[in-house]
């Protein structure tokens, strides 16, 4: 594995070659230049910050049968082999379940817009693909009418000095979905797992789009893409003060889309929520 995860520029001529050989090298992509506004994400970023330090949130607790809401720092994930929880609380946002009237309208405009931009890198990597390689729909068609596309708006809290011995703001774990969409957070910290078993720094230059292979294009590829483990350290220093707000796009098949022999999305997705936790 590369020593240095490259941005690819979008517009560029040889962008989708670049972008798909990145993503199977690393498991990672890093796209500039791409068509998601800065001042859009800037904007999610400092309004949802608000949320978070505000009692809103409290009113909007998620509901077990849809995961849709708010999901407190007690109630937070533990990784796939992890003893404890990620020091993290996080909004899921679906176009059909709860948010803030006052959030709405700007968090539905960029997931649209990076649902749009999801479905062109899913042809990308498609094209992309060796030619031997079966899916059983093409992947563009697995997110046709998908109701699982999840938004989530995590924050990671500025540090108090009362954490859990161990815990760490994401422990090291794989995505679930297909591709992930995540524009570079407002803070440092993610890292990703080389072939080396070591830890190397992804790009956050803020404006870039940070793109990852999740467990289910892992397992309709064949194991041909890799869903490769990484995690959200700690800060350290003055950082320790500072929150950190990201914002991931799981993009997810329809439930009965056929994964492998063995999984369908559905039935992958209700595996791993269970080891998560949440269900």
């Amino acid at each position: 594995m590369s020593s240095v995860i490259e941005a690819v520029d979008y517009r560029a001529p040889d962008a989708k070659a670049q972008f798909v050989k990145s993503l199977k090298a690393t498991g990672f992509g890093v796209l500039k230049n791409h068509p998601i506004p800065k001042a859009l994400v800037h904007s999610i970023y400092a309004n949802w910050q608000q949320f978070f330090e505000s009692e809103d949130k409290e009113q909007y607790h998620y509901q077990m049968e849809t995961q849709d809401g708010f999901f407190p720092k007690n109630i937070s994930e533990v990784a796939k082999g992890a003893t404890v929880k990620d020091i993290k609380e996080y909004f899921h946002y679906y176009p059909w379940g709860q948010c803030p009237d006052s959030l709405k309208a700007e968090i539905q405009s960029y997931y649209q817009q990076a649902n749009q931009l999801a479905q062109q890198l899913l042809t990308w990597v498609e094209q992309q693909s060796p030619a031997q390689l079966s899916y059983s729909e093409p992947l563009t068609d697995m997110i046709e009418g998908s109701e699982k596309t999840l938004l989530r708006v995590l924050h990671y809290p500025a540090f108090e000095g009362n954490e859990e011995p161990g815990a760490i703001r994401a422990a090291a774990h794989e995505d679930i979905n297909l591709l992930t969409i995540l524009p570079a957070a407002n803070e440092p910290g993610l890292q990703v797992l080389t072939k080396d078993n070591e830890w190397m720094d992804v790009p956050c230059e803020f404006g870039n789009l940070i793109i990852n292979i999740g467990d289910m294009l892992q397992e309709a590829s064949g194991h041909y893409f890799p869903s490769t483990t990484h995690r959200v350290i700690n800060p350290s220093g003055g950082a320790s003060d500072r929150a950190r707000i990201s914002l991931p796009l799981f993009l997810h098949p329809r439930p009965e889309v056929v994964l492998s022999k063995k999984y369908t999305a559905g039935s992958y997705l209700q595996e791993r929520l269970q080891e998560l936790g949440v269900m």
